[in-house]
């Protein structure tokens, strides 16, 4: 079955869901997740970013931890990304000790001019006790790292504030290895994204 599912997230008041370009996913069998099971991954990026203390850091060969939950947004932005980090931060209370542990969670920017590391690091602190991951770097080695991933990133319009919003994939990404296998969108709850890591964590 083939299902269009990169729906994107403008993230300001004048973005929705479905403007733009999407991706088309191959999924069958959902195995029991809440999420959509990919029967063909996309491939975990092998695209050096930086971390919030400036250090190079690739998904695909410098994170160790069995499951990767990743997520593309931006610190000023003022709904959508706030909802799906705190969503997450919520499921990995549901999380014992030991599971925790075996997860990262990973925020990567896609306005890598306001978003400097100290920003990021700031903006995910304020959603878990937990480290979060917090990448950034130029914008086009931003957008070659999305690209395997299905990830789309655009600058949008500019906000009467001054500032401007950016267009980009709101879904979450739940990584196994240097494949990823699930993905949530923005409507998941912090129950059912707990129950698919712990299934993804034992399979």
């Amino acid at each position: 079955m083939l299902t269009a599912a990169a729906l994107l997230g403008g993230c300001g008041s004048s973005g929705s869901s479905g403007d733009g370009p999407a991706a088309v996913i191959q999924t069958g069998d959902n195995h029991g997740y809440h999420g959509r099971f990919l029967e063909l991954p996309y491939a975990v990026p092998d695209v050096a970013l930086k971390d919030t203390e400036g250090t190079p850091l690739s998904l695909a060969k410098d994170t160790a931890t069995p499951v990767k939950i990743v997520f593309w947004g931006y610190s000023n932005c003022p709904d959508v990304c706030q909802i799906v980090m705190s969503t997450v931060a919520s499921a990995l209370t549901r999380l014992d000790e030991q599971q925790k542990k075996q997860v990262e969670v990973v925020f990567v920017t896609t306005d890598p001019a306001r978003d400097t590391g100290p920003a990021l690091r700031r903006y995910l602190d304020r959603f878990s006790e937990e480290p979060f991951t917090g990448l950034t770097g130029s914008l086009p080695r931003i957008v070659a790292a999305g690209k395997p991933m299905g990830v789309y990133v655009d600058k949008g319009q500019k906000l009467g504030s001054g500032g401007y919003e950016v267009v980009h994939s709101d879904y979450l990404y739940g990584a196994s290895g240097t494949d990823v296998r699930l993905i949530w969108d923005r409507t998941v709850s912090p129950a059912d994204l707990a129950a698919d890591i712990i299934k993804l964590l034992k399979s």
